[in-house]
């Protein structure tokens, strides 16, 4: 065989993110990304067919991808690599990028839907970074339901940065606040400050009930004029929300200057 690589785009933390009522499944809309995801190479191997031992990142156990090809009915000869654009951890959607890149070199063609499912099977949760258009979904992350669709934001250009390290999803944690109420405004919103609006106020009550408390991110989105901010309410990723375009020239530096790393800028939405 000769070697094959894949790019896999992640996510940039979540526009929404908690729980559909006080006792209802954890729900996001997620905010997809092309600066984040993967890479992954499937590089030759002995003539031995295998599919366990295989070296990916350190959160993927052998056994682990041993059970999810063969949930999906893959095999494959050689021995994967993966490269993340970003540190896992920090809420770009790395873990279910790298399962995505595994699977579609190994072959998969499958329904979307599916590869979500056998993603939990293996990690516990999942990002929808599967489906086209994923931020047009209100998506149960440990359940790989779609609970509703919603309307995509329109066009934005987000200024992104790290604040702190990394933060692994754990997908037993289901202690996040309520959104079902932002998850109704989502429905009629329609113009970008008002889809923003809500993502701050997600990140607000995240923070509230998670921390960490000294987190700046809602004071320095207004100190640029930002129409909003989002974070990943797991990790470290935050992003401030502007119309194309409108992003002030000094904000990487005050941003800098506040302590954020890694910063990226890219644009989403659809008109």
């Amino acid at each position: 065989m000769t070697a094959r690589s894949i790019r896999v785009n992640g996510h940039f933390g979540e526009w929404l993110q908690g729980r559909l009522g006080p006792n209802g499944p954890v729900v996001l809309i997620t905010m997809p990304c092309a600066c984040t995801g993967v890479d992954v190479f499937l590089h030759p191997r002995s003539a031995q067919k295998h599919i366990g031992d295989m070296p990916v990142v350190a959160h993927y156990p052998p056994q682990a991808i041993n059970a999810l090809l063969s949930a999906l009915n893959l095999g494959t000869e050689g021995h994967f690599r993966i490269v993340p654009r970003v540190a896992a951890g920090m809420g770009t959607g790395v873990s279910t990028a790298g399962l995505m890149g595994i699977v579609t070199l190994a072959g998969w063609k499958g329904p979307p839907e599916q590869l979500a499912k056998a993603c939990i099977a293996t990690e516990g949760a999942s990002d929808p970074l599967m489906f086209s258009e994923a931020d047009s979904l209100l998506w149960g992350s440990r359940d790989g339901i779609i609970h509703a669709r919603v309307h995509a934001p329109p066009p934005h250009e987000v200024l992104g940065a790290f604040w702190g390290g990394p933060r692994p999803t754990d997908a037993r944690d289901h202690d996040f606040p309520d959104i079902a109420d932002l998850a109704q405004d989502w429905q009629m919103a329609r113009r970008l400050s008002d889809f923003a609006g809500l993502a701050a106020e997600s990140a607000r009550r995240c923070l509230a009930r998670r921390g960490p408390e000294t987190d700046p991110t809602d004071s320095i989105a207004a100190s640029l004029g930002a129409l909003g901010w989002n974070m990943a309410h797991t990790g470290a990723a935050r992003g401030f929300i502007f119309k194309p375009g409108t992003v002030p020239p000094d904000a990487p530096a005050v941003l800098r200057n506040a302590g954020y790393h890694g910063l990226l800028r890219f644009k989403g939405g659809r008109a």
